[in-house]
């Protein structure tokens, strides 16, 4: 299937018209980004944490130390939901009414399970660092078996997504248009600089592949 059939609890309500369930836009909104909010319960008080994840398919995953409290909480849960957002632009109109933000955003909901082999922790590892920097996993020593050891990996098998999509100019009353007041958008980009070479390194060494391909829009 192509798209995420809406349910209870993915279906968009406000602002339906920019409800979209399509798996491109979820997975494109996913694999543009790096850092995720991911909501829990510990001790009766919600808390909502950003991490760092990964997309393989229609798994996410997410990773930290063995005692995580978060991780070890999550694990329990039938059903758990990540949140994704990409801020595109100030949306600034003619009342303080109708300002508002240009995004994109993803809320995805599955089945939370602890990554017991060895091969797919590796595997999560290696999809953790190329979501990071494409071809860095090729560029750096392999884990360590202690390093496996003392990290837990939680994949995210998805069941249901919704992304819901903000883009355009300000919205304002019809009234409002008459006034000589200046309305618009400032848009927001991404973008990565140049490399800073770490002071500790031993060799005179230039960047390698996958830093070159972020920082090209630096050059």
């Amino acid at each position: 299937m192509s798209k995420f059939e809406p349910t209870k609890l993915s279906k968009v309500k406000r602002g339906r018209n920019r409800a979209d369930y399509d798996k491109s836009t979820v997975f494109n909104i996913l694999d543009s980004h790096f850092v995720c909010h991911v909501p829990y319960v510990f001790e009766d008080t919600p808390i909502t944490i950003p991490m760092a994840y990964a997309r393989s398919g229609e798994t996410i995953y997410l990773h930290g130390a063995t005692g995580n409290r978060m991780l070890k909480s999550l694990a329990l849960l039938e059903k758990m939901s990540i949140t994704v957002t990409h801020l595109d632009g100030l949306v600034l109109a003619r009342s303080a009414f109708h300002h508002s933000v240009n995004y994109r955003s993803a809320v995805v909901f599955g089945t939370p399970r602890i990554v017991a082999e060895e091969a797919e922790k590796k595997y999560a590892f290696e999809m953790l660092l190329e979501h990071m920097a494409q071809g860095r996993s090729k560029e750096v020593r392999e884990t360590s078996p202690n390093e496996l050891k003392i990290t837990k990996v939680l994949a995210l098998d998805i069941t249901e997504a919704s992304a819901k999509i903000r883009e355009g100019a300000p919205v304002d009353d019809d009234e409002d248009y008459k006034l000589k007041l200046w309305a618009g958008v400032v848009p927001i980009k991404h973008l990565y600089e140049k490399e800073i070479t770490d002071p500790n390194l031993a060799f005179d060494l230039a960047s390698p592949p996958s830093v070159n391909k972020l920082t090209k829009n630096d050059q």
